[in-house]
């Protein structure tokens, strides 16, 4: 496609001549956006004032004794503007350079080069909308019921079951015909992978009814549905398109799929365009299509709660206290408002909805992450939009709630939104626990784990080494406390060796404790540790306390796509019941049998 060169900043040859050698912040007069520029040797290189991680502003790392890093004031990642590399954590992003261009007065510019906005190709202008003839009812979460004139779309349909195995379930009561809606879909979109958005109870219920319903998808280097042979559910048309081209439904509707800067392996948002009418729904991006989106449609949604990560609350030692724990949440959901509702004021839709974000940690073992991981209100984030852009109409759905896009447009005074009837139950309040806790826990008795050698046969299908890290892994209860004859191993990821004690060589070191059922779902399905991480389902402390990217991002998103062959494994080993109990800790230990009996799971 055709780029285009946008200039940033512009500094005149005084503002040359006073750059010192090293890091210089400069702001740019027009719209206040920040820049670094590095100087040495009277070599220039520029960047945004922008962390690739989440987007946080950099200062100066006064830890920094060359002066050639800044540290973020999100999550203190720490960018070498010199080399352009995040030196914390190592081995993760490269930050995007600016061209720097010198003009013949002796000032300088700073030229952005980007693709061309994709959605601009083959310009609609926009028709008149009859009332009803464009409709948006939320259902739940990050699903939304979309009514196009003819046709129905659904986004990212979770309507049953728990996400990240057992830590994450519905908020919102979804309308008691919400799975019926579903199945008359004419095509459904799904953003990415993670199960708040691809839930595999929901689709196996619409498989049983509608096998062959349009799905599409984006095409992200880890395919979205990598996982459903293992899964068993029937779809039988799922669509995988490129990003940044339209995708016509019929002569009115079409859509495009963008990706995600920051997560591209992931993420991905969508433009739908009916009678030239755009919606935009960034979901979870963090930086969707590099930071380039549409000005002006008609209604924009995205996500809003923050809280959609273990980081810090399963986290223990060092400054890990409750109250340090408070003060970061509390300032982190702060930075999210604040950067959500500068987001959407920048872009000027006509309608902004916050969703993506009804989450509970509803299972009763989870209490203390319910009580600790605060999340952001739709209500606060839509009157602080209100107060910066008081023309944009804000909406906080409910579920069952109906925008009609015609009655919007037409007029801000008129009742566009019809909310559901009084009395609907808006928030669930009972959950089918343990229908999928019991299947989670199926896993504990599996075969595989009566011989010790699963353990390198795992990780090394799992295929990460050549880093300097060691990890211990513990099986634990429900509390995260160790099981007595339940696992605890060490693994050295330098050169992938299990030792019975840590090396003598300097090492990082993370302790990782899993509750027994899902640690070993995950092993046994060859699942992303998503399912861990991001469900609450482990406890985490490390020394020195430095993330380790290449690490977490190879076992979130990086192991291989076809999971580990047991039967072979079962092939290769004498079948025998374990005789020698792992090595580890045994202080405060309960027996795997008298887990099972406190969970009070039937094993098949």
């Amino acid at each position: 496609m055709t780029s285009v060169r946008f200039t940033l900043l512009t500094l005149d040859s005084e503002a040359v001549f006073s750059l010192k050698d090293g890091i210089n912040f400069k702001k740019s007069p027009d719209d206040g956006k920040c820049y670094i520029i590095y100087k040495e040797n009277g070599e220039l290189k520029a960047c945004k004032n922008q962390c690739k991680h989440q987007g946080g502003l950099f200062i100066k790392d006064i830890e920094d004794l060359d002066g050639r890093t800044v540290r973020c004031t999100k999550h203190y990642w720490k960018l070498n503007v010199s080399t352009m590399q995040y030196v914390n954590p190592p081995d993760s992003f490269t930050q995007d350079e600016l061209d720097v261009v010198m003009t013949d007065e002796g000032g300088l510019q700073l030229v952005e080069v980007i693709v061309w906005d994709p959605w601009l190709a083959d310009p609609q202008d926009p028709q008149e909308l009859q009332e009803g003839e464009v409709t948006v009812t939320y259902l739940t979460h990050a699903c939304m019921e979309l009514q196009l004139g003819g046709k129905k779309m659904i986004f990212d349909p979770w309507l049953t079951g728990p996400a990240f195995a057992r830590g994450w379930w519905l908020l919102h009561e979804p309308p008691a015909d919400s799975m019926e809606r579903l199945c008359m879909a004419d095509l459904i979109y799904i953003s990415h992978m993670h199960s708040d958005h691809l839930s595999y109870p929901t689709l196996k219920s619409l498989s049983a009814t509608r096998p062959d319903v349009p799905i599409y998808v984006g095409d992200t280097s880890r395919p979205v549905f990598w996982m459903l042979e293992k899964r068993q559910v029937k779809l039988t048309n799922i669509n995988v398109v490129p990003f940044g081209i339209w995708q016509n439904i019929d002569e009115h509707l079409r859509f495009m799929i963008l990706k995600d800067e920051v997560h591209p392996e992931l993420d991905t948002c969508i433009i739908v365009e009916y009678k030239g009418h755009m919606i935009l729904n960034t979901v979870d991006c963090t930086r969707p299509n590099y930071g380039r989106l549409p000005h002006n449609v008609d209604l924009m949604m995205s996500d809003f709660a923050g809280g959609a990560s273990g980081f810090p609350m399963t986290f223990s030692g060092g400054k890990y206290t409750e109250s340090w724990k408070a003060d970061f949440i509390k300032n982190e959901r702060k930075k999210l408002m604040n950067y959500k509702a500068q987001l959407v004021k920048s872009l000027q839709p006509k309608i902004y909805c916050p969703f993506a974000g009804y989450f509970v940690e509803a299972h009763p073992s989870d209490r203390y992450i319910k009580e600790t991981n605060t999340k952001n209100k739709a209500e606060e984030l839509n009157a602080l939009i209100k107060k910066s852009a008081p023309g944009i109409t804000t909406w906080t759905p409910k579920p069952g709630a109906v925008l009609d896009l015609a009655l919007a447009l037409m007029s801000p005074s008129r009742k566009a939104i019809t909310d559901p009837p009084s009395g609907t139950n808006i928030y669930k309040d009972s959950w089918d626990f343990d229908l999928y806790v019991d299947e989670l826990n199926r896993a504990i008795t599996a075969e595989i784990f009566k011989h010790k050698s699963w353990i390198q046969f795992y990780y090394i299908w799992a295929g990460f080494k050549n880093y300097n890290l060691v990890v211990r892994v513990i099986e634990t209860d429900e509390d995260f406390i160790p099981i007595a004859n339940g696992y605890n191993y060490l693994v050295d990821f330098m050169d992938l060796s299990f030792p019975t004690q840590r090396p003598t060589r300097e090492h990082p070191y993370e302790e990782i404790k899993n509750r027994i059922g899902v640690m070993r779902h995950v092993v046994k399905n060859g699942l992303l540790w998503d399912d861990l991480y991001i469900g609450f389902q482990n406890r985490l402390s490390r020394e020195p306390d430095v993330y380790h990217h290449r690490f977490w991002n190879h076992f979130q998103t990086e192991l291989p796509v076809t999971g580990p062959d047991w039967d072979l494994f079962l092939q290769q080993v004498p079948s025998y019941q374990r005789s020698a109990e792992p090595q580890g800790i045994q202080t405060e230990s309960v027996s795997a049998s008298t887990f099972l009996e406190k969970a009070d799971c039937t094993v098949s």
